[in-house]
């Protein structure tokens, strides 16, 4: 039985790691951290805990040798995950951005956030601490806490810690501690309800509650009107002037691409240290290949603005054949190829 358990958590350590590299750097320490722990409370050596836990280091290069076969019979290859450290000046703040971005995958905020208003907000608030009481109580009972438990306690700060020491805090970007959300109502579940009720009719009360609870902010959400298409206008107006393929930072590309149906393509770059360079998220090299496109325009923002600047577009391509102002954009557009000056290297991620 034991040898299946570490078996079963090495599988799925790798699969995990195959589909997404957060796993790698916080599921697997935390299942070494929790084993850790355990080894040294027991004084023992051969305890299933070091099978899981060996099993969960194997699963590392394990998933190394997959990702290398993968790509050797024609797989996509995954874009390497930001792992650099920021300076240690840096994580006071980034400590705040993080549990703004804790607030924000709640919904505890206020303001243009709030799309359900203060109900909505206040749910998010009464989530927030339920999870919160969740994770107290299992540090509080440590000794006692079931081991899927502190397996969840020790995630979360793994993520938190790994992500607020990281370059990734911005004000608006939750999605990297996304597991924090799922594991929390878990912690909150274990903590606020009880584990068998005192009758069927109890039973039923609590779960008509948790179904309530659930699925009137889901049909709240869903009665909202739907967001209208901004980018309309100059999707148009490339149409008309015979833009057809171009380059854009990461917000305007592939939304311009998908809002003209496929007519105007426009391909996502990223401007690490000022270069202006092929983006890796959810693109093909292709698009990037002067021998199969011709991309003569770039879509840039005044200075300041947006996250590709009209004055980064010069610097990197020289001075433009015209330069129009479309829909609080910039379109500066060239009689040459750009994909020609873009460095002939396989696209990557901002770094």
């Amino acid at each position: 039985m034991r040898s299946q358990t570490s078996i079963a958590v090495g599988a799925l350590a790798a699969a995990g790691q195959i589909g997404d590299a957060t796993v790698r750097y916080v599921a697997v320490p935390a299942v070494l951290l929790v084993c850790a722990y355990h080894v040294l409370a027991a004084r023992k050596i051969r305890t299933a805990d070091i099978a899981i836990l060996l099993a969960a280091i194997v699963s590392v290069p394990l998933t190394s040798l997959i990702h290398a076969a993968m790509t050797h019979f024609g797989a996509f290859s995954m874009v390497a995950p930001l792992t650099t450290i920021s300076p240690a000046g840096q994580w006071a703040h980034h400590l705040v951005l993080t549990l703004m971005n804790i607030r924000i995958l709640f919904g505890a905020v206020t303001g243009p956030l709030a799309v359900l208003g203060l109900a909505g907000t206040t749910l998010g608030l009464v989530c927030l601490l339920a999870a919160v009481f969740g994770f107290s109580k299992v540090v509080w009972t440590w000794r006692t806490a079931r081991r899927s438990e502190q397996l969840l306690c020790v995630a979360i700060v793994v993520n938190l810690a790994t992500f607020a020491v990281s370059t990734l805090p911005q004000p608006m970007n939750p999605y990297e501690i996304v597991a924090v959300l799922p594991f929390g109502a878990v912690l909150a579940a274990r903590a606020c309800v009880p584990a068998r009720p005192a009758d069927a009719r109890s039973g039923r009360v609590a779960l008509a509650a948790a179904a309530l609870a659930a699925l009137l902010p889901l049909t709240a959400a869903a009665s909202l009107p739907t967001a209208g298409l901004t980018d309309g206008p100059l999707t148009a107006w490339l149409e008309a002037h015979g833009l057809t393929y171009g380059i854009a930072g990461y917000w305007d590309a592939s939304a311009l691409t998908v809002q003209s149906g496929n007519q105007v393509q426009v391909r996502a770059v990223v401007q690490p240290d000022g270069k202006i360079t092929p983006y890796g998220w959810e693109t093909k090299a292709s698009w990037y290949d002067p021998s199969q496109h011709d991309a003569t325009f770039v879509i840039g923002y005044p200075s300041g603005k947006g996250n590709l600047t009209a004055a980064e577009a010069e610097q990197n391509f020289g001075r433009p054949a015209a330069i129009y102002q479309v829909a609080g954009r910039v379109i500066l557009v060239y009689q040459k190829d750009l994909l020609k000056e873009l460095p002939l290297v396989r696209p990557v991620s901002p770094g």
